[in-house]
Order: structure tokens, then sequence, then C-alpha cells
């Protein structure tokens, strides 16, 4: 499906192929001169099929189009490699690149796992099962890299790159001043919370994220075009919905840490999740996996700020209240 959001600006709904996400909003600046597109979907047949009816439709030539790409997660990315051509830019964040260009594989992802209590052997398959492997991009192209108040101009839009980490390490959005919009990317979402992972032991994404809310928040806009679900227009009430929402997870762990010390996956299991499942043993693989990576991302934030501390036993991290070592 094709909508036209703008003058010249349009949205391709782009379908996810076993991902609760369920579609992707691929945003397409039309010009006579060069095009841009803004993230694409996974490598998977459909979300191509569907991405090249909605460019036909719009007239697009892929020789005289260029890409930008939000971040790095396969729903934004991974359909790059089949739609660019020898004369195509593609722009992206220089923290991702580094990641994409270093890749090893699932290895140290899964030996961090266990080291906040997931279980042995429970984790691998499903990783590799997941929408985002199974579908991610058969390579990286040559990159443009983009970074803070660098701007892209096609046609009446010109958009400033605005740093926003926190979803993913190097994530981008923009913002076009005059027009009054907010691509938004994966940052802010309407209907469903962008989860936020803890599992790198150096960073505390978490606090990243709080402060990349707070500073888009009084940004003057019309127009705010998420990565996924509906569009919408009154981005500081969101942002105050989403920093409220995160404030109550932290008090919730703060509880939970309260009644005794805990892995990051014992916390996880404690914690309320939107999800259809009767316990957290019926929850998919999949989805512990983000339950605990968004748990530990909590963690690390009350870590930093000293509320909590983290012993290692039997070669398990596990979170611990300070006044709770006495009792």
């Amino acid at each position: 499906m094709v909508q036209e959001i703008c003058p010249e600006l349009f949205c391709i709904e782009v379908p996810l192929p076993d991902s609760p996400l369920k579609t992707l909003n691929s945003y397409v600046v039309r010009t006579p001169d060069r095009s841009l597109i803004i993230d694409t979907g996974f490598n998977h047949k459909v979300c191509l099929e569907a991405m090249t009816k909605g460019l036909n439709t719009l007239g697009i030539n892929l020789a005289k189009t260029d890409i930008f790409v939000t971040h790095f997660h396969a729903d934004h990315f991974s359909l790059v490699p089949k739609l660019r051509t020898p004369t195509t830019r593609v722009y992206f964040n220089r923290l991702e690149a580094e990641i994409l260009e270093n890749w090893q594989g699932f290895g140290p992802m899964l030996k961090n796992a266990d080291r906040h209590g997931f279980p042995k052997g429970k984790l691998k398959a499903a990783l590799e099962s997941h929408p985002g492997s199974k579908f991610g991009a058969d390579w990286a192209p040559e990159l443009n890299i983009l970074s803070e108040g660098q701007t892209l101009t096609y046609g009446d839009y010109t958009f400033t790159c605005v740093e926003t980490p926190g979803h993913t390490l190097g994530h981008l959005c923009l913002y076009d001043v005059a027009n009054k919009i907010f691509v938004s990317g994966d940052h802010v979402l309407i209907d469903i919370t962008p989860n936020i992972q803890g599992w790198m032991d150096h960073e505390n994404p978490l606090m990243r994220y709080m402060e990349s809310l707070k500073k888009v928040r009084n940004f003057d806009v019309k127009f705010v075009l998420p990565g996924h679900r509906r569009r919408f227009t009154d981005l500081a009430s969101r942002v105050d919905e989403l920093i409220s929402h995160h404030e109550d997870r932290l008090n919730e762990i703060r509880n939970i840490l309260d009644q005794g010390p805990g892995t990051a996956y014992e916390t996880a299991a404690r914690m309320t999740w939107d999800i259809k499942a009767a316990t957290w043993d019926d929850f998919p693989v999949a989805q512990q996996w983000f339950a605990t990576g968004e748990a530990l991302s909590h963690l690390r934030y009350l870590e930093a700020n000293e509320e909590i501390h983290q012993h290692v036993i039997d070669q398990h991290v596990r979170f611990v209240l300070p006044e709770t070592i006495s009792r």
C-alpha cells in the first residue's frame, strides 16, 4: 500500500513476515532529479515485492535514488543490497557501520546471555530462526556516513540528521524544520514501546535513550513518521509517555530486587509483559530474549546510578539492592 503524506512524500507499507511488528513504514521522497528512500524491510521476497510494486507505482527510478537507513536492524537495513544500484548512495551511521564490519556471529552474544542467567542451549536455535537472522542482508554495501547536524536535501525537503542512541547504538532520525516533519525510525513509536536492549557490558542504553527522548521532545513537529505502526502528531506527549513507561519499569525492578537478588533472566521472568502467555515458561524463547535484554538495560541504568550492585556467583551475574544484603 502506498500513501501520500505530503506533496511528493509517500509511505510504502512493507509486510514483515514472521515478525510481531507486522509491517515497516518505508518513506519515499520523489523528485524529478533524485529521490530518497528511508528504510527498506527484510531481505525477503515479500518485502522486495512490496517495495518494488510501491516504487513502480510512484515511478521511482532506482538508478536515480538514494537510501537512508535509520539503524541496522534487519527490518530497516536488510533489503538495501537488493535495491541499490551502482549509482545509489546509501546513508548510514558510523557506530553501526563498524558493528556490521566487525560482526562475529552469535558467539559473544550467547556467552553474555549465559552470564546473565539465560539457560544454556535454549537460545542459539531461537536466534538463528528469528526473522532478523533468517532475513538479514546478504552483504553490506558501501556506506556514506552521516552524523549529527548533517543535512540531506531532496526536492522541497531538507532533513537534518539527529543522533538518537538508545534503541540501537547509532540510531539516526531526520528532522525537516521548515516542513515540521520528524522521521523517528524506531526512536519514538506511538502504539508500542521501542525495545531497549542492554547486552553490551560497557553501555547504558536506557540512559542514552532517555537523553535522546528529551533531546527531541520540544521539536516543532506537524508530522511524526515512525518506522512502524501509525503516524501521529503530538511528539511531546508521546515522549512523556515513553519516559513515564521506563520510570515505571525502573520502579518495578526496584520492587523485584527488594525481595532478593536476581539475574537479568530471573528479573525479566518476574516483570509484567504485554505478551499473550500464561506464564514466563510459555513465552517464545525469542521473546524471553528480548524481555531479558530489556530488563538488563534497566538494571544497568540502576547500577550506573549506584542504586544496585552486581555480584558474580557461579559465573552468573546477579543484581542486588545494597539494603537487602544485611537482611
